[in-house]
């Protein structure tokens, strides 16, 4: 038996892959506090890089029977990862990376301009064909249908963030495998409609809890009840935020790899798609006799034989990964290294020289704006990944040697 278990009193037992990695007592708490909640179906799972998330744990799988938390599958809806093996060797690439990490900086939007009336760096200006098409086909009816019932989300950066990175831990990586082929890795979700639905459903949830009198150890843990009135408008809303998210890294894997060929003067083939999967999502799945509604806060799905990435941080290893099916995880794995320093408390502990340290050998922003990011942040990955023998195989490992930060 590869986890621990922690019994709750008046609640499901939690089940967690956490031997050999930091497990903060403040997470452990917050598991504590979901599987006390009434619907929680067998147990609550908590992955190696489980740690303290707003309301529900980062690093979570939680199985529900007649009820969602917003909370749990949190503001990033569909938030995930996507890569691609191409058709390079390492030495295909230039010596210095720098070119090639400006075009790409330059095909994809990235960041994020804050003050009203300044056009944001992070969004598209002007929509390029690919992102208006892959809206209208397969988005827009949908978003109509959701704005009709809830006017505000017409509000959103919606269209004109398809195709878009974001900040904070989202990047786009150049990578080496042990084989020397190139890999394009990249990490991002729905963006800015996906934040106000999320914002959005979590509000409605805590008032419902307000309306039906019902005390919870978190205010943060309200949940949507099924049969009441935003239960079935909120999975709607989720499961397009998914779409949005996925199709959001299909586009930008295309532009990167167009921006890569630009830079090199020759065509860059996509030779195997790894995967392109969400980590922060509500899925309809079977486990132990019932049909439930499986949260993965952070966890990636690890069916058996199903291929899924698990990154480290911007200076460390990351792994292709093939799901094991273990059951008793509800078939899922950790979502990457997982932070042990909040961003607040990275930036006053890691210095800019140790970041430069830290990251040497990569083409990357080496600057204070991303210190909270630093490889010192996060846990090790290798101890993360010993401890999910039972969950995945590796099949891949990465070392970046290019990262796009936001």
């Amino acid at each position: 038996m590869n986890y621990e278990v922690t019994p709750v009193e008046n609640g499901v037992p939690i089940k967690s892959w956490t031997r050999g990695v930091p497990f903060e007592k403040a997470a452990r708490q917050q598991l504590i506090n979901i599987a006390g909640l009434p619907f929680i179906h067998k147990w609550v799972a908590a992955m190696p890089d489980v740690h303290l998330g707003k309301g529900a744990t980062i690093g979570s799988v939680i199985p529900t029977v007649g009820a969602v938390i917003p909370a749990a599958v949190g503001v990033d809806i569909g938030c995930g990862m996507m890569a691609i093996r191409t058709d390079l060797r390492a030495s295909n690439l230039p010596d210095s990376l720098a070119a090639m990490r400006t075009a790409i900086e330059v095909a994809v939007p990235h960041g994020r301009t804050s003050g009203r009336g300044k056009r944001d760096k992070g969004a598209w200006s002007e929509i390029p064909e690919p992102s208006g098409v892959h809206w209208n086909q397969h988005l827009a009816a949908r978003f109509e249908a959701l704005c009709a019932k809830h006017p505000a989300l017409q509000k959103t950066n919606n269209l004109n963030h398809l195709g878009t990175l974001g900040t904070g831990n989202h990047f786009i990586e150049v990578c080496l495998d042990e084989y020397q082929q190139v890999w394009v890795m990249l990490h991002s979700g729905s963006r800015g409609v996906g934040n106000f639905i999320g914002c959005h459903f979590i509000e409605l949830a805590k008032q419902d809890m307000q309306r039906m009198f019902i005390q919870l150890p978190d205010r943060d843990l309200a949940y949507l009840a099924e049969g009441t009135r935003h239960f079935n408008d909120y999975l709607e809303a989720v499961s397009w935020a998914q779409d949005f998210a996925r199709i959001n890294r299909e586009i930008m894997m295309q532009n990167t790899l167009q921006a890569i060929a630009k830079v090199l003067g020759k065509p860059v083939i996509g030779q195997e798609q790894a995967v392109n999967c969400h980590h922060n999502y509500v899925n309809r799945e079977f486990h132990y006799g019932k049909e439930v509604l499986l949260t993965r806060k952070g966890a990636v799905s690890a069916q058996a034989g199903e291929l899924g990435i698990i990154p480290g941080s911007m200076g460390a290893k990351s792994y292709i990964v093939r799901g094991l099916g273990n059951a008793e995880s509800f078939c899922s794995c950790s979502h990457g290294a997982g932070r042990v320093m909040s961003r607040t408390e990275a930036k006053k502990r890691v210095s800019l020289a140790e970041h430069r340290e830290a990251t040497q050998g990569v083409e990357c922003r080496k600057d204070e704006g991303v210190v909270d990011e630093t490889p010192a942040a996060y846990k090790n990955i290798d101890q993360v990944m010993a401890a999910q023998q039972d969950l995945v195989e590796v099949v891949y490992q990465l070392k970046q040697v290019l990262c796009v930060k936001g």
